[in-house]
């Protein structure tokens, strides 16, 4: 799959929160993951994260929405129940992505809302823990920009084999002609 992406909770208070939602980017392969005004033991969110994320992949702490950096092109993408959020199943995710998770009993803040290029919901009739809406959205993810065989009409059917990838010749801005009759310019050597 092309791209990368990274998970994060602003104002997490909850360890087991944490390291459940570390562990299961950690299964989905995130490129980082990273908390925003965080206040949580940090030992204790290892207990659920047993793949021990925190040492497999970059974990950055910001101490505020003002301070979280992002790769150059990564797209902030705010997960949180509101009327107007885009729906998950109609969200088109983003290559290069940085999902990030309201606090426990609360929502994102205002400042860092403001960042989100989107904002998605995952339509449960209520809240679920953020490990599983974490898991839902990364499984998502994975379905969408993933290349995986079509899935059969029926239950007892067979998934469709993905076709063999087809490679051409190059594709050229000029032909090879063209380029004979005018060759380029020698580029001038820097002293």
């Amino acid at each position: 799959m092309r791209g990368y992406f990274g998970i994060g909770m602003e104002g997490v208070t909850k360890a087991m929160n944490v390291g459940s939602l570390f562990r299961t980017a950690h299964a989905f392969g995130a490129s980082f993951v990273f908390t925003v005004a965080a206040a949580y033991p940090r030992a204790e969110g290892r207990k659920a994260d047993t793949s021990r994320t925190e040492g497999q992949v970059p974990f950055y702490a910001f101490p505020d929405p003002e301070a979280l950096v992002l790769p150059q092109d990564c797209v902030l993408v705010g997960v949180e129940i509101l009327d107007d959020a885009i729906e998950l199943p109609s969200f088109r995710h983003p290559r290069r992505a940085a999902y990030v998770f309201g606090p426990e009993r609360g929502a994102l803040s205002p400042a860092l809302a403001v960042r989100c290029r989107h904002l998605v919901r995952i339509p449960t009739r209520f809240s679920v823990n953020v490990g599983i809406a974490g898991a839902i959205l990364m499984y998502d993810r994975l379905i969408t920009l993933g290349r995986f065989p079509r899935r059969p009409e029926w239950p007892e059917g067979e998934p469709e084999a993905l076709p063999e990838p087809v490679f051409g010749d190059p594709k050229l801005r000029r032909s090879l002609e063209d380029y004979r009759a005018a060759p380029p310019e020698p580029t001038p050597r820097r002293r």
